[in-house]
């Protein structure tokens, strides 16, 4: 049976056979879909109005594009490590450098969007906090983050399984039963959608990058393509079909929150999944404050795991880069009972409370959607070069100068729809990455760094765990269902207790 990895635990991750398009679909929907639809949901409405559905389906085939370009990549070259690899491998130390530091910015980012979607969700739950009851509930939120972290909770498998079904089951009920809404409530409905375009070009491409946020995470975890079948018919259409799942997840989520609460309310709400259970169960006496309190809580539930999971892969990207002697040695540092890199969880999380406490929900997403459009555009622009560098493995990829060229431009359009001034300040911190390779770049690879972050193992216990994730989760059932009925072998295996092991857990 499956079950999540207790964190701390010595836990080897084995493939027992090549992944299928059923195993690959379901990590790229696991890689992408999080918490995020709980802070996103309705955020381009909030802009453009109900035209944000558009939005959303030109986001979608932007990041399907980029997914793409990856895959391309993982086909050319059969290696982990992600846009720092691959950057590597055609472009040297420095420019790989500064693709992984705006990857680790990028990541850093996202974690300080989550305390204050965090603080939002709460407050509609608890009315009345001032702003200093706020950062006091994003202290405390931090607090949790680091602490889980930095000493582990062992979950029990099934203890996983209920929270994975309460961060799920929320979404579930708004959507089923906000379209058995619109069919005894047309004219409302119809009302909701009226004016169908608000906002200006300019709040078209911001809707554009705020919601192109919720469809990042592939760039985490590209699983290198020895590890599946026919990769260069398997991962294209994975992608696709993951993809697809995950637009329509998110289209019929924000058709129901658009249709059910009217724009004027959905501009100011800072929980518009709360604000639709209650119009939809308003008339329906005690569940019109049961729902939404179901709702509320789900979301807080989703949020706050949803950065744990980040803050954990966050903080390994910079134990990586400090072993390998481009980081401050001491954030590569582990606790000697734990085995967790604790003082580059102090870091992180430290810095992430205060860039919460000091951002906005809009400048955060948009400062790392400038950040992941940097890694985006040096992938694209690196599966080009690669494909000149292995002309032979490219011959049988499909679209192999299409794919990354539209990868190229749907990078570029995200870097200029993003505001000037926050342009300005992600260049300005991409810049301090120079001095920083300058002082601490090392002479010599370190193997410790492919061990701990590029290693075949760790790539696969990371892509492991994406399989358990939010959406991924249902799916990863119906697909165990399917492979009992048809006597094919799972492709996971966990081997615990293993002797010797005396590597930093992951």
């Amino acid at each position: 049976m499956l079950r999540p990895i207790a964190q701390g635990k010595k836990v080897k991750v084995v493939l027992q056979r090549k992944l299928n398009t059923f195993d690959v679909t379901n990590l790229v929907v696991g890689s992408i879909i999080g918490a995020d639809i709980y802070v996103a949901a309705a955020i381009g409405a909030k802009l453009v109005g109900p035209s944000s559905l558009i939005v959303w389906l030109v986001a979608g085939f932007m990041a399907i594009v980029i997914a793409l370009s990856f895959s391309h990549c993982a086909m050319l070259m059969p290696r982990v490590g992600g846009p720092y690899a691959y950057v590597k491998e055609v472009s040297g130390r420095f420019p790989a450098f500064e693709v992984g530091w705006a990857l680790l910015l990028a990541e850093w980012f996202s974690l300080a969007v989550f305390p204050v979607a965090f603080a939002q969700y709460f407050v509609a739950l608890v009315p009345g906090i001032d702003p200093n009851g706020q950062v006091i509930l994003k202290g405390v939120f931090i607090l949790i983050i680091f602490l889980t972290n930095a000493f582990g909770i062992k979950a029990a498998g099934k203890f996983n399984d209920i929270l994975t079904i309460v961060k799920l089951a929320p979404l579930v009920l708004l959507m089923v039963s906000g379209l058995f809404f619109f069919a005894f409530n047309s004219s409302q409905v119809a009302s909701n959608f009226q004016p169908f375009v608000t906002g200006d070009l300019g709040a078209f491409g911001q809707a554009l990058v705020l919601i192109f946020w919720a469809y990042a995470g592939f760039e985490i975890s590209t699983l290198p393509a020895e590890e599946v079948e026919k990769p260069e018919r398997t991962i294209p259409k994975a992608i696709v079909l993951g993809m697809m799942i995950v637009i329509v997840f998110y289209l019929v989520t924000n058709f129901v929150i658009i249709g059910t609460v009217d724009q004027t309310s959905l501009s100011s709400t800072p929980s518009p999944l709360i604000d639709s259970s209650s119009q939809i169960f308003g008339s329906l006496g005690v569940l019109s404050w049961i729902v939404p309190l179901f709702i509320g809580v789900g979301a807080l539930i989703s949020i706050l795991g949803a950065d744990e999971s980040g803050t954990i892969g966050t903080s390994r990207l910079s134990f990586a880069l400090s072993m390998d002697g481009l980081l401050p040695k001491s954030l590569s540092r582990l606790h000697g009972k734990y085995n967790t890199p604790y003082i580059g969880l102090v870091v992180i999380c430290t810095t992430a409370f205060v860039a919460s406490v000091f951002g906005g929900l809009t400048q955060l997403i948009s400062t790392s959607v400038f950040l992941l459009s940097f890694t985006y555009l040096a992938t694209s622009v690196s599966t080009i070069m690669l494909e000149r560098k292995y002309r032979e493995k490219s011959r049988n990829i499909k679209g192999k100068l299409s794919i990354p060229i539209a990868g190229i431009l749907s990078s570029g359009l995200l870097l200029v729809m993003v505001d000037i001034q926050l342009i300005g300040f992600s260049l300005i911190l991409l810049g301090i990455g120079v001095p920083i390779y300058a002082w601490f770049s090392p002479k010599k690879e370190m193997e410790a760094l492919r061990e701990a972050f590029l290693s075949r193992e760790a790539v696969l216990r990371r892509a492991y765990e994406q399989s358990e994730r939010f959406l991924a989760y249902p799916i990863r059932r119906i697909k165990r269902w399917f492979y009992r009925r048809r006597n094919v072998v799972p492709a996971w295996k966990l081997e615990e207790n293993i002797p010797g092991d005396n590597r930093p857990p992951l």
